[in-house]
This record gives structure tokens, sequence and C-alpha cells, in this order.
């Protein structure tokens, strides 16, 4: 059985993303599980790998024709000397974050990868080098194709953002009935398709303090959330709410749910990194393509100190297997129940035409 690949981009070479990669896969089991190849640069990994005092095989290779499967492979984006600046947002820490992230993603899309893991970017050192993004999950949407859903993974507490990396100002302008039925569908087809749950229940969160109270403290809930959960349900879905973030999280109702809606980024993370922190996963549901990274940032305050530690982003290297693994096999179930339809209605028709014979 061949070894899932999975791309793993160097992500901000100033900041502990390489950190806890290395660490990640200085542990030699990880080879049994999967094939890795990191996207960045033999000198910056030397740099970062004499940081944390570890060895691990690697090798390095041009493309992905012959990977090997008892080493890391490291893929050189770039020959250039760099000058790293640790704990710093620079223009080069974001212009070898971009590189290393494009020509993982060509490799993603063209099939030469099975997932992709994102090592953890700085959106002002993205911004120096003209980064065109808010983050990884708008670029990763647009070059990748299908829906997107920023989707916070942790045990079984799953929790997705209708909106993603915009100012508080401009939530409410973002959320109409389309963007939220298409969260919704993406949420439930993940829980399907990624996790293996047949017939998941979804949470949705209101926007307001209470879930406007009846209108008390604004219209949202009534007017757009609470119609789209209607309509879900009408389609088979399990969908209920809206319920008010601060009692659904503080009374526990969140574990009764394999998937909870919020309505804008920090009414999600801030329960999802209180319950989870350091142990998180961000995943990018609905892409045509897995990817997941970190629930953690670049951690600049800490870079080069040895301090990080691994736990996240071993989880999402682990957690792109599994999502890898449960969405081929549930693809390849329904390829095999059509070929079984089919074989079955040749059959009939057969049987009918011999009747007609006779």
């Amino acid at each position: 059985m061949n070894k899932i690949k999975i791309g793993i981009s160097a992500g901000d070479i100033n900041g502990i993303g390489l950190e806890v990669v290395l660490k990640t896969l200085t542990n030699e089991k990880i080879l049994q599980y999967c094939t890795p190849v990191i996207y960045a640069s033999t000198k910056v990994i030397s740099y970062h790998k004499n940081i944390v005092n570890i060895e691990f095989p690697f090798q390095v290779i041009k493309d992905l024709s012959r990977p090997s499967t008892e080493k890391v492979n490291i893929i050189n984006c770039w020959q250039d000397n760099v000058n790293i600046t640790l704990g710093k947002a620079s223009e080069e820490g974001g212009r070898f974050a971009y590189i290393a992230l494009e020509r993982a993603v060509t490799d993603l899309k063209a099939g030469h990868l099975d997932a992709l893991v994102t090592a953890p970017i700085n959106k002002e050192a993205m911004k120096m080098a003209a980064f065109p993004y808010p983050g990884h999950t708008e670029y990763l949407a647009k070059y990748l194709g299908g829906e997107n859903l920023m989707f916070m993974l942790h045990e079984d507490l799953r929790i997705g953002v209708a909106t993603n990396h915009i100012p508080v100002s401009e939530v409410s302008a973002m959320l109409t009935k389309d963007v939220l039925d298409q969260k919704l569908h993406t949420m439930h087809q993940s829980l399907k398709i990624d996790f293996g749950i047949e017939r998941p229940s979804i949470a949705v969160l209101g926007l307001n303090p209470h879930a406007g109270d009846n209108g008390v403290m604004g219209d949202e809930e009534e007017k757009l959330i609470r119609p789209v959960i209607i309509e879900a349900k009408k389609k088979g879905m399990l969908v209920v709410g809206p319920f008010s973030a601060d009692g659904f999280f503080g009374s526990g109702q969140y574990k009764k749910f394999d998937g909870i809606l919020a309505m804008y980024h920090d009414q999600g993370l801030i329960p999802f990194k209180l319950l989870s922190f350091g142990s998180g996963v961000n995943f990018t549901a609905g892409l045509n393509a897995v990817r997941t990274s970190p629930d953690h940032g670049t951690a600049f305050d800490i870079a080069g100190s040895n301090a990080a530690d691994p736990s996240s982003f071993r989880k999402s290297l682990f957690a792109a297997l599994d999502i890898a693994r449960s969405r081929k096999e549930y693809y390849e179930s329904r390829e095999n129940a059509l070929v079984k339809k089919t074989d079955r209605m040749q059959e009939q028709e057969d049987e009918v035409l011999e009747e007609d014979n006779e």
C-alpha cells in the first residue's frame, strides 16, 4: 500500500514553524505512516536544525517523481542566501514563505501530494512580500477550488467560522443567506466525507449577544440565521440554533454536537483555543484537496529559543493523514457502489431483452 505523501510548507523562516516541523519529524515512526516532503531550502533547515540540535534521515529531491519512503524529503524552493532575523517580521520572511507555499500548492493541485500541512505565516511579513490574501485559507480557496470553511479541530470539538479574516465592523454586512447556506453545506459534507459521520448534528451560533433576544439586540438571527437553519432542515440536515454563544459554551452544550458554526473569527476561536490551545488543528474544509495547519502563529517571542511545543503541528500532520484516508475511502466506496448498481442494471436489461426475444 502506497504511503500518503504529505507536503509541508516552511512558513515564516523567522518564526517557530520549522522548529515544530523538525521536532515532529525527528520521530522516525512518522515515516511508517507517511512520506513527508518539506518545501523550504536545506540551508534554512540546517540553520533551524542547529537550534533544536536534532538529526534525522533526509534526502534532497528536485520533484516528486521518486520521493524516498524511508527518509524525509526536502525540495529546495530557492537557492538564495537568506538573512534570518529570528523573532522579527521581514520582507524576506514573507517572500520565502510565499515561494514555499506556491510550490507546495502547485504539487498538491497537480495530484503529486495527498495532503498539505502549512507551517505558520506572519500576516505583516506576507503583506511586505505583496501576498494579496488575508491568510492561507483565502489563498488556498483561490488556487485549489471548491468551497472553503475554516474548521478548527480538537478531538470531538469542531468549530467552523462563517466569516474568516475580516474586521468585526464588516461581519454583519458579509453575512448573507447564501454565505451561511454554503458554510453549513460545506460543514455538513465535511463531517460526512472527512470524518465519517453519517448524519452529523450541527449547532449554529447567533451573531448578537443572547442571540438577539428575539430582536431586542439585533435582528440578524430572525431575519437571516433562523431562515437558513429552517431551509437546511428541509434538506434533511440535522441543524439546531441559533444559540447564544456565551451560554452555549459555558453550559457545555458544545459537547452534544458534531460541528459548530460560529458567525465570525473570534466568536469561534476564543472558546476553541481556551479548550484546546497547543493541540488544536486548523483544517480548511471544502477544498478540492486536504490542508491542515497548527492552531498557533509564528510565535516570534520564543523563536530561536528551542521552547516551541510541536504538539499542534504533530496533530495537524496526523489529521491530514486521517482526513486524506477518510476522503479516499468515502469516494472509493461510492465508486464501488456505482459499479455494483450499474452491473445490476445491466443484468436487469439483459433479463428484459431475453423476455422480449421470447
